[in-house]
Order: C-alpha cells, then structure tokens, then sequence
C-alpha cells in the first residue's frame, strides 16, 4: 500500500492505514505475485537477491499475508546457504479520511504519527488509529514513520512480524460468518465444465465471509455488501443476496427480514412502512433513486419467495405484519395513480421501479390470501391496472421494433436509454405451482426485449452492460453507465431461461462464466463493460467492492439456473424447468436446500433432470 487512490485498510467508512511499504536490507522486495488467497486474505510474495555472488536466483522470499480483520503477516523465508543478518522496515501512514472524500479525490495529506507503546498512532479531530506490531520493533521513528527489527536468518529460516490496525477503541473485527452456525448450506456442483464447482465453491465462501449478526439479536445474520468499502448492512442489497440464494436454505433470508422488520418506519406520514435506505446514483440519465423504495418492494416479495422454499409457518407469520405494513404503504403511496412514483418530489417514474411494484403487488397478493389475511383483491386490481397502461406509456417503437423506456420525466416525455435495469421486467417472482408470475410486458414486447439483451449492444461477452454500447454517454467503467454488474446479469440469465429464451440466457451464462474465471471465480462487484475479443480478458473496476454480497448470490443463481428449481412448500411439491439446451454440459448439485431438507439434482447432457435427493414426500414435477 503506497497511500495512493483508494488504498487502505478501512473500518467504519474511515480509512485507518493509507501507507504500509516494506524495505529489506534497504530495498524494496521485487514483487512476484499478488493474489486473493480467500475472501478475507490477501497473500502477496515478493523476492531479493542479498548478494551479487548470489547467481539469479533470490535467496530471500518475502510473504505478506493480509487480512480482512486489519492483520498483515510478514514473513522472511531464507533460502541461503549462510546464516544472515537482515534488516526490516515497514513505513506507515494515514490520512484518517472518510470513504466520501476518498471517492471524490479530496482526502487530506497524511497525518504526523507519534510512537504509541510498540508502534504508532495517528489522531485528528474525528478520530485516532494505531498499529501495533509483535515483535515489538526495536526503533520506532514518528517523523519518519517507521518501524524496524534486525533479525538473525539461519539457513533455510523464516521469521515474521505481525502488524495489528486497530481504530483507538476498536476491538478486533470477529469473522461472523465462521464464528455462527451458517444459515449457509455447504451446497456442491459438478459437471463436464469444471468452472461449474469453482464457482459454486467461491460464492457460497463468499457469502460466509461476508456474513454478520445483528447486534440487537445475534441469532440473526445478514450479510454485509462488500469489501472494503461497503461492510455494513445496505437493506436493498441484503434483501436481493438472500433471494438469490435461497437455493442454500432459507435461514439468511429470515434472519434478514427479522433485521429489516426493526427498521421498518411506523406511524403516522407518507414514509410509513418503508424499509429506510441510502440514495445511490442510477446512470447518467436519472437522478439518484431511493434504494428504501426498492427494500420495501424487495421485503414482501422475499418473504413470499421464502415461504415457497421451506420457510417455516411461524417463522412467516412472526414477519408477515412487517410485510403487510410494505404492501400498506404501496397502495397508500400509489393512491389513484396508475404508476409508483419517486419519493422526492420532481422525480421521474422509473421503468425498474414499476417492475418491482408490480412484482410485490402480485406475490404480495398471493401471501395474503394464503395467509388468510385481507388486502390482497385491492393489489393484484392495482396491478391488473397497472399492465395496460405500461405496456402503452413504456414502450418506445422504433425502426429495430421497439424497446421499455428507461423511465418517464415528470413532464411525461420517455427517457429512451436502453440499461441493464430493463432485466427486471423479466424477473417476475415465484408462485404457487411452480408458476411464475406474469409480468408487465406482453409476448411481444418481452420477445424484443430478450433480443436486445442477447444482442452485442448489451451483452458484452463478458455480461449484460449497465448501459447499450450505442447509447450516448456509454461508458465501459461506469459505475451505471456501462459496466458490467454480474447481478444484473444473473436476473437476465434466469428471467430470458424462464421466458423461454434460452440462446440468449446460454450466451450470458457462459460470458459470466468465463469472467468469473478470470477473476479466479471470486466475482467483483462490476468490471468493465469493453467487448469481449480473442484473447482479451475484463478488466476490473478500480472502485468495485470484492468480494461483494450479490456478485456471489448471483453466482449461486446462475448456475441452480440450469436447473430451474420452483418449490412450493406449503403444496409439498417441486417443479423443475431445466435450461434444455445444457449449455455447459451435464451439471449437478448435492446439498442444496428445499423444504428445510437436503436436495441434490443432476441435468443431462441431453437437458434432461434427474432428482437423487429430495424431502420424503417431496412430490416432483417437470
């Protein structure tokens, strides 16, 4: 870490350490690989020659180890035929600066260390950091600072130093996701493509590490966005990880609706019923949107989806108040309009957002009646409402037969940009039987739609780009301008297999795929949406979080895609929807979860499915 860009360790949106850069013997180790060892560890290797007559090869191998919880482990390993004397220093530095003025270019120089105990100490008026190093070192410079030992090295010897970052006050981070009982099912994959168990492999590692419990009810655990920027709870993301993994048991998605459920805004005034959360920039084209408004959507449409999985009949009826407050504040909101607008005032009626209304409309609807609770007449009448009237006012014809808009002004002119946010009227919920559910497009218009996905102006080859390379403003490293966000990509891999669009859902599979590959199947939050070309591989995203909560749901979703698992646990019965075309060959899966029990299943070559695994008296359907 050389205090440069976005480096650092981080914790609590501050960054506690910019600078860490290691001299042995004066110079600076030649750095021969960096690589992320786990989701939570680092390991980077680097090489000296300590003397000319030493030949070309090294004799020395540093090791640096460096981990999530704010722990870097140094270790020299002596590959010399003589005993030496090196010395170690470690120069470090901070600015204490917030991620917001990180992100915009704004964070301040670094600040004065001074010698604190067996290492430094940074303060300024928001906040002190430290490092602590065991051995402790024998010179300490503030001025400087700088750490350094003198360490005898035998012949074939190895020793290390330990440095610990801790905020003043902090105690050491505890890795939740180990430390629980995982909600997690260690679920397994095989097939003819082996990319298929190593991406199984590193989603469901992923989500355990980024796993946290409440601090009011540690029972309950959610997972964090991402590392290092993101590691607190972001209720849209939350909600959207835990639903596409509810492959693996329904256990993240109750501890996550029970620590939203606390969230949730009662009494009286228009927020009343929200899930609250954060605004976040949506592209070029549209101002921010309130990602409360999509976790309030997100809330009754995940308990509804659990519900089919195995969530349990207590379990449901202990969050369906806090839904039914979600669907409550809807209707409220919505009134006698057609359309659910921006909660700020001016904003425009956003295409994603009519999407996620109408989807909580109709599972919502499907919860209530189940439940025998009212309320469920007045949605789904909305929701009937509201598909004749999209269908006229959000599609734009055009000379390519036409496409959703991205949004309408306030005034009602249609913002035309075609983005990955168009994937969402395709992913339309679970009800009963097995059935999707009905979406806000008609056959024609979701046909167009599925072309346009498959088609290079979206799928980069490497995945479905935020925005149309065609598009004005496009470009590849927007955060929602044209990178690639692999969640976005997952939707649109299991809404097209669902519609019936199975070129188009194996074309974006196998370029997810194969990005993930190259990031060693540990997917990153988005990377760039460039054009995929012989030989050339994605680049990454500077800024983007990894491991990251929905890239690694999103990994579990992609690949149970190919089986097409659609439970119906209060009806005791499975239904299966394989992707029929196998796109990578035979596939199968052992351990995952539905109806509380162990299911494993098995898809041909030739796309036919065979269960060897599944609750007594599960009954099955294809």
């Amino acid at each position: 870490m050389t205090g440069r860009g976005l480096q650092g360790f981080y914790r609590g949106g501050r960054r506690v350490l910019s600078r860490c850069e290691i001299r042995v013997g004066g110079r600076e180790p030649l750095a021969v690989q960096a690589r992320m060892a786990s989701a939570d560890r680092a390991r980077f290797v680097g090489t000296l020659r300590t003397s000319p007559q030493a030949g070309p090869d090294p004799d020395v191998v540093v090791e640096r180890n460096r981990f999530a919880d704010g722990t870097e482990r140094i270790t020299l390993h002596s590959a010399a035929p003589r005993p030496m004397r090196l010395t170690v220093e470690v120069v470090l530095g901070t600015d204490l600066a917030d991620l917001g003025s990180i992100a915009s270019g704004t964070a301040g120089p670094e600040l004065p260390a001074s010698v604190h105990g067996s290492g430094l100490r940074w303060s300024c008026p928001t906040g002190n950091a430290s490092v602590t190093a065991e051995p402790p070192p024998s010179d300490a410079l503030a001025s400087a600072g700088l750490l350094r030992w003198e360490f005898d090295l035998p012949p074939g010897g190895s020793r290390s130093v330990e440095l610990r970052v801790r905020p003043d006050g902090a105690g050491p981070l505890r890795a939740m996701g180990r430390a629980a009982t995982s909600p997690l099912a260690a679920a397994c994959a095989e097939g003819d493509d082996p990319r298929v168990s190593a991406l199984l492999r590193t989603s469901i590692e992923d989500l355990q590490a980024l796993l946290l419990r409440d601090s009011v009810n540690p029972a309950d655990t959610h997972l964090a966005a991402g590392a290092p920027w993101r590691c607190g709870l972001a209720p849209a993301d939350a909600l959207v990880a835990a639903r596409m993994a509810l492959p693996l048991g329904t256990g993240l998605a109750a501890g996550t609706l029970r620590i939203l459920a606390r969230t949730q805004l009662i009494g009286p005034g228009p927020q009343s019923g929200m899930i609250p959360g954060p605004r976040r920039d949506a592209g070029p084209y549209l101002p921010p949107q309130c990602t409360g408004t999509e976790a309030t959507l997100l809330f009754p449409v995940l308990l509804a989806e659990a519900r089919r999985w195995g969530l349990g009949e207590q379990e449901t009826e202990e969050l369906l108040p806090a839904a039914e407050r979600c669907l409550t504040w809807l209707r409220t909101t919505v009134g006698d309009d057609a359309y659910l607008r921006d909660p700020h005032p001016g904003g425009p009626i956003r295409c994603e957002t009519q999407a996620h209304a109408h989807r909580a409309a109709l599972l919502g609807a499907d919860l209530l009646d189940a439940c025998g609770r009212t309320g469920g007449a007045a949605l789904l009448e909305w929701a009937q409402a509201l598909r004749p009237a999209f269908r006229e006012d959000f599609w734009l014809d055009d000379r390519g037969g036409g496409r959703p808009a991205a949004a309408r002004a306030p005034d009602g002119r249609p913002v035309p940009h075609l983005g990955a946010a168009a994937v969402h009227l395709l992913d339309t919920g679970l009800l009963g039987g097995g059935a999707v559910a009905p979406g806000l497009l008609d056959k024609v218009q979701t046909e167009k739609l599925a072309r346009l996905l498959g088609s290079p102006v979206m799928d980069s080859g490497w995945g479905l780009r935020g925005l149309g390379a065609k598009e004005p403003g496009f470009n590849p490293f927007g955060h929602r301008a044209g990178a690639v966000r692999i969640q976005e990509t997952a939707l649109a891999v299991a809404g097209l297999a669902a519609a019936g669009y199975e070129k188009e859902a194996s074309s974006l599979l196998r370029g997810a795929l194969e990005a993930a590959e190259t990031f060693a199947h540990r997917l990153p939050e988005m990377y760039a949406g460039e054009q995929r070309t012989e030989g050339s591989a994605p680049l990454p995203h500077p800024a983007a979080c990894r491991p990251a909560a929905t890239p690694a749901a999103a990994g579990v979703l992609l690949l149970t895609t190919l089986v097409g698992i659609r439970p119906d646990a209060p009806a005791g019965t499975v239904t299966l929807r394989p992707v029929r075309s196998a796109p990578l060959g035979e596939v199968g899966f052992t351990g995952l979860r539905v109806v509380g029990a162990p299911f494993s299943v098995r898809v041909s070559r030739l796309g036919l499915v065979m269960v060897e695994e599944a609750a007594d008296g599960l009954q099955l359907g294809a």
